[in-house]
This record gives structure tokens, C-alpha cells and sequence, in this order.
């Protein structure tokens, strides 16, 4: 189906549930956030009360997951509702464009009358690509398009659709203007100027993501409570540069992701938005490393595993829903879902059907308290990408499959698939393959058989950004 085809199906089918306003959906989406770094996940050290207001005033999963184990892919799987074995970006260079007829979340709830704004981290298409946002069913985007403007919390400059907007004082070497802040606001000032029609926001702020920098506000209560961490001195080219104490920079980056989503709370709130307003609060992909010894801030949790591989804590992730008089208060869930719901679950909640063809489900009847039916399988991959090519290695990617409370990982190109019992051992610490030897081979050809070739995608040139500090 082509996108005038697509987009003009979505309006007709739109025009049935025009006679009330429709809800607004928010979706706000921490960067490399692990599931044990909130409070309501069990964090010890890091203050998240708005996190955790949202957690009892709704429903809060414990087996919430992400769409990949790293940016690009689980943000493509978060907009087209298909899983990592059929989602179109599977690499994670930073730039790799949806092409112009791969439709997004975005795409269907504008065609339902939305308007729809995305501020912060986009990652599926840079300037001058079919990928950009505003050909994928955005109205608004402000914010950073490759991702690697992204790893930058004082660049010089943001994107306010396709035109730079300065940042005043971030000219190299300068540091004045905190652009995850203004990114923030812009974000604030879309709600308000659309506060009389329904919309969809995707809020995106590119943190805990190092770099680790963030302004001295955030990081003044941690001083001299949590520890400094580990020497971070940054990537091989230099870009990167620690701040002085990484122990309360990474604090305070999670405390001040935090505060912006408390901001938004109390605007809905402030213009009689909130009962109107269903609210999903998760990250990109598990926690990023742990830098301290002992493990200090546990920002997976009891999680086995980290961003880039696929054991738990690399894929699980907070995962919270808030809709005053729809889902019941203080509700805590074992019903697993990931990314790729989130496209037939906002359908559903604007009065439309999902477009065919795609993975997800709707979990709408979880939200509500009532039963549904699980997933048959989840499965996540990161096939092995070649930059010169645009292509992928002919292998059996890194994977992982979730069935029922069975998980196979394959932590190797090719390799053997290791099998876990989530339901005994959550922490995937007594590899069952070797006992199970046929459960193991089932899981193995199931993960093959839920995936497809991945188009090519290759990097296109882009700017380069002038960062130094």
C-alpha cells in the first residue's frame, strides 16, 4: 500500500470517532534508562518521585520491554509496530532513514485528527533524508536527528523541524544552554498550544544517554552522597568528556529526566488535561553499564545482561501507564508487552483499527484490568551491520526470544542458543540448553523463523557537529 493509499484509508476509518474528543496520548521515553534506575523499580540512591506518582496513581509492568537492546532499532519497532525481526532500521549507526513508504504511529493518529509533536531524540532519518519526522506523520519535531547530535547535552544547535535553532552560548567551547532543558519546554509549549484538540506527544529527552553532563541544580544533593565512579574520560575521537564527579552527573541526569516528566504532569493538570490523557512513561533499551564497583546504583536491577546484549537487562525496562478514571491506581502487572504494541494500543485508544500486517497487539484490555491473551512469542535481534555495504552479515543474529516464561538467548553471531526459566530465575543465571536440549532447538528455529532479511540501510553522509569542549 502506498502512503496516499495508507493515509487516506486512516482518515475514513477516522471519521466514525469524531463525535467525542479523543484522548491524548503522551509517550515519554528516557535514553539508555535501566529498569532498576527509578525508585518504583527499587532504585536506593536516585530520587524519581514523578516517576513514582505515576507508578501508584497507574499501572507499573515488571516485564515491560524494549523494542531492541540498542537506539535505532527499538525506536523503529516503538513507531511501525513491528517487532526486531521485521522492523525496517536494524542497524544503529545513528542516521539510517525509514524509507518514505515504512508508516509510523505518528502517521496514523494524524491521519485521526491528532497533532502530533515529537521533541528530543529522533534516530531514524537525519536532514535531508526520507526518514526526517515531518514525513512520517509528525506536525512538530524539536530536537536532534542523528544520533550522535544526540550523545551531546550542550550542542550548538537543535533542530526545530528542518532549520537549526541556536543555542545561545554553546559555540565551542561554551556551555550555556542546556539543550536537553530547552527541549523540555518545547515540549510544554506544544501541549498548550494544542490543549483544545487532541494530540499525540513523544517526549525524547536524550538522558541518561552520556554524555555525562548536566547542570550543577541536579547533581548538588548527590554530592558527598553517592560515589564519584570509575574514571570516564570519553570515546577514542575525544567527543565525549566526563564530568568531574560521574557518580552524582549520572544521579543527577536521572533525577532531572525526573523533573521533566513531573513538568508535564503538572501542566495537564494545570489546564484540566489530565483525565484526558493517557500517559506511558519507559526508556529506549536497558541501563547503559555498571561503572561502580559493587555495582553502586544496581541500574538493572537484579538483571543479568545490559544495553547491547540481550539478557533481561538489556531489554526490560520501566514501563508505566497513567489514565485517571481508565486504569485503576497503585496496579502492579506481570503481562508482558514491548515496543511494538505501542502502535495498535494507541489505535485502539483513538477509535481506530491497527493497520494490517504489522506485529504488535493492542493492550488496552491490560490497561483497563482486564484479560487478554499474551503474546505468543517477543523476540528482539541485532544482526551484525556493514557500514561500506549498507548490507548485513548472512548469519543468526544476537537474539533473544521470550515465550510464555521461557527466554533463548543467542549471545554469539551463529552461536548456541543458551535457555533460561524467568519464572525460577529471573537473574538468567543457570543456562538450561544443556538439560533441554529439545526446548532448545525449538526456541532456536522459532527465533529463525521470526525474522526476515533486513532491507539494506545505508548510512548517508551528514553533518558533522562542531562539540569540543
Amino acid at each position: 500500500m502506498n502512503r496516499r493509499t495508507f493515509l487516506a484509508a486512516l482518515s475514513a476509518g477516522a471519521m466514525a470517532a469524531q463525535t467525542r474528543r479523543k484522548p491524548n496520548i503522551i509517550w515519554f521515553m528516557a535514553d539508555d534508562l535501566g529498569w532498576g534506575d527509578v525508585g518504583c523499580y527499587g532504585q536506593k540512591h536516585i530520587n524519581t518521585p514523578n516517576i513514582d506518582k505515576l507508578a501508584a496513581e497507574g499501572i507499573r509492568f515488571t516485564d515491560g520491554y524494549a523494542g531492541c537492546t540498542v537506539c535505532a532499532p527499538s525506536r523503529s519497532a516503538l513507531m511501525t509496530g513491528l517487532h526486531g525481526g521485521h522492523t525496517p532500521v536494524r542497524s544503529n549507526p545513528g542516521g539510517v532513514p525509514l524509507l518514505e513508504n515504512e508508516h509510523t504511529v505518528a502517521d496514523l493518529l494524524h491521519a485521526a485528527g491528532y497533532k502530533t509533536g515529537l521533541f528530543g531524540k529522533w534516530g531514524l532519518g537525519d536532514i535531508g533524508t526520507t526518514g526526517v519526522p515531518w514525513k512520517h506523520g509528525f506536525d512538530e519535531f524539536f530536537g536532534t536527528l542523528h544520533q550522535a547530535h544526540a550523545h551531546f547535552q550542550y550542542p550548538r544547535f537543535l533542530y526545530n523541524n528542518d532549520k537549526e535553532y541556536a543555542l545561545k552560548g554553546n559555540d565551542t567551547p561554551g556551555r550555556q544552554t542546556y539543550a536537553n532543558d530547552v527541549i523540555n519546554e518545547k515540549s510544554l509549549e506544544f501541549i498548550r498550544r494544542w490543549k483544545d484538540q487532541p494530540f499525540f506527544l513523544y517526549c525524547s529527552p536524550t538522558m541518561p544517554h552520556f554524555e555525562p553532563h548536566v547542570p550543577e541544580d541536579s547533581i548538588a544533593e548527590y554530592r558527598g552522597k553517592v560515589p564519584k565512579g570509575a574514571p570516564y574520560e570519553g570515546d577514542k575521537k575525544g567527543r565525549l568528556k566526563r564530568q568531574e564527579e560521574l557518580g552524582p552527573a549520572y544521579a543527577g541526569l536521572v533525577a532531572r529526566v525526573d523533573g521533566y516528566l513531573g513538568r508535564v504532569m503538572r501542566l495537564l493538570k494545570e489546564l484540566k488535561l489530565d483525565g484526558d490523557t493517557l500517559v506511558f512513561f519507559t526508556s529506549d533499551n536497558g541501563g547503559m553499564f555498571q561503572f561502580f564497583e559493587n555495582d553502586y546504583f544496581k541500574n538493572t536491577g537484579a538483571l543479568r545482561g545490559q544495553k547491547g546484549n540481550f539478557y533481561e537487562g538489556g531489554v526490560r525496562v520501566p514501563l508505566i501507564a497513567r489514565w485517571p478514571g481508565k486504569i485503576k491506581h497503585g496496579q502492579v502487572s506481570g503481562f508482558a508487552w514491548s515496543f511494538h504494541d505501542f502502535l495498535p494500543t494507541a489505535a485502539e485508544v483513538a477509535g481506530l483499527a491497527a493497520p494490517k500486517g504489522i506485529d504488535g497487539m493492542s493492550v488496552l484490555p491490560t490497561l483497563l484490568g482486564k484479560k487478554q491473551k499474551p503474546h505468543e512469542y517477543l523476540y528482539w535481534e541485532l544482526p551484525r551491520y556493514v557500514a561500506a555495504s549498507g548490507t548485513f552479515r548472512d548469519e543468526a543474529p544476537l537474539a533473544g526470544m521470550r515465550r510464555g516464561n521461557w527466554k533463548a538467548v543467542r549471545n554469539k553471531p551463529d552461536g548456541p542458543v543458551e535457555l533460561y526459566d524467568l519464572s525460577k530465575d529471573p537473574g538468567e543465571s543457570k543456562d538450561l540448553a544443556g538439560t533441554m536440549p529439545k526446548l532448545a532447538a525449538e526456541m532456536d528455529q522459532a527465533m529463525r523463523a521470526a525474522r526476515t532479511k533486513p532491507r539494506q540501510q545505508k548510512e548517508p553522509p551528514h553533518v558533522w557537529w562542531d562539540v569540543k569542549s
